[in-house]
Formats: structure tokens, C-alpha cells, sequence
């Protein structure tokens, strides 16, 4: 792999999991209908970059920059993110797959995810101060000594959270939802 400098281009229905994407710094890039699944990403930088309708499932993400990097209708399972680089680390989701994913003690202040599924997420020790989760569904989503002040989940389903062991001052839900703040409760709500 070569190590250069990318800016302004768009890169469409490559096909990068045989390691063909060139390591270096990616700004302003957009990544269309392109396939990463398994790949190794390590040490690449994604800098103000979009990825639309692309396979990342399964890529190594070892030392990773994403700055204000934004991933809209994107399969992306079993990612972690907490092995990206935290400087400056700052990523939105629109109509992705993130099932399975990790963003173990990751900043994630005001990120916004929007229709994404969420089941089996790790979110434990995050910052997610802020974050809105639009119309996800959080399966199985683990929220451990997560920061969750401000977050906005009243349009989010299927989320189990223990306000115990959680940060949830001014944070909003719905009445629907507040079944999943009490699931630990073994509580009926109806």
C-alpha cells in the first residue's frame, strides 16, 4: 500500500477487501457503492469524507482517523470503533446496519444516528451526551456506565437501559419507551 494525499475524489463500486486501498489521508472523499468488508483499514484517515451504500462489515479499524466522517445506508457489522484513533473522532449515521458493532468508552457527543439498527451494540463507558438515536431500533444494546445526559431517544425502540448504573439526567424519551427503563424491574408497563 502506498501512503499519500487524496482530497475531493469519488471512488465508486470499488471493491478494496483484497487490501487495494491505498493507506495515506482521505479528505473530502466520497466512497460510493464500495466494498470493505474484512478489509484491513489500519492507520488510514478518513478526514470530512462520506460513505454511501457501502460494505464495511468485519474491517479492521486499528488506528483509524474519522473526522466528521458521515455513513449513510451502510452494512457495517461487528465494527469497532474504540480501536480508531480519538483524536478529533467524529462520525454520523444515517440508514445503517451496525449490529454487533463496539464503541467502548468512545466519544460520541451529540452524534446523531438516524433509521440505523443498533441490536447488540456496545455503547458501555461511552460519552453520548447529546446523541439522538432517530427511529433505531438497540436490540440487545449494552449501556454500561454509559454518558447518556441530554441523549434523545423518543423515537429509538427496543432499548433496555438501567438508569442506575447510567448517566441519564435530562435525557428524553417517549411514553412508549419507558419500558425499557424499567426492564430490570421486571415491571409492566400498559
Amino acid at each position: 500500500m502506498n501512503s499519500g494525499y487524496t482530497e475531493g475524489q469519488t471512488f465508486e463500486g470499488a471493491d478494496y477487501t483484497d487490501g487495494s486501498l491505498d493507506s495515506g489521508t482521505y479528505e473530502d472523499c466520497t466512497f460510493l457503492n464500495c466494498n470493505f468488508a474484512n478489509s484491513d483499514l489500519s492507520g488510514v484517515k478518513f478526514v470530512e469524507c462520506e460513505f454511501r451504500d457501502c460494505g464495511l462489515s468485519m474491517a479492521i479499524l486499528t488506528g483509524v482517523t474519522l473526522r466528521e466522517v458521515q455513513f449513510r445506508g451502510c452494512s457495517m457489522l461487528g465494527l469497532h470503533f474504540e480501536d480508531c484513533t480519538e483524536l478529533l473522532f467524529s462520525v454520523s449515521f444515517e440508514g445503517c446496519q451496525l449490529d454487533l458493532s463496539s464503541f467502548f468508552k468512545r466519544q460520541l457527543k451529540e452524534t446523531v444516528f438516524k433509521n440505523c439498527s443498533l441490536r447488540e451494540v456496545d455503547f458501555a463507558e461511552a460519552n453520548l451526551a447529546g446523541a439522538a438515536f432517530e427511529h433505531c431500533s438497540l436490540n440487545g444494546a449494552i449501556f454500561e456506565k454509559t454518558n447518556l445526559e441530554g441523549a434523545d431517544f423518543r423515537t429509538a425502540q427496543h432499548y433496555s437501559i438501567d438508569p442506575e448504573m447510567n448517566r441519564v439526567r435530562k435525557a428524553r424519551f417517549s411514553f412508549d419507551g419507558l419500558a425499557g427503563l424499567l426492564e430490570k424491574y421486571d415491571i409492566k408497563v400498559e
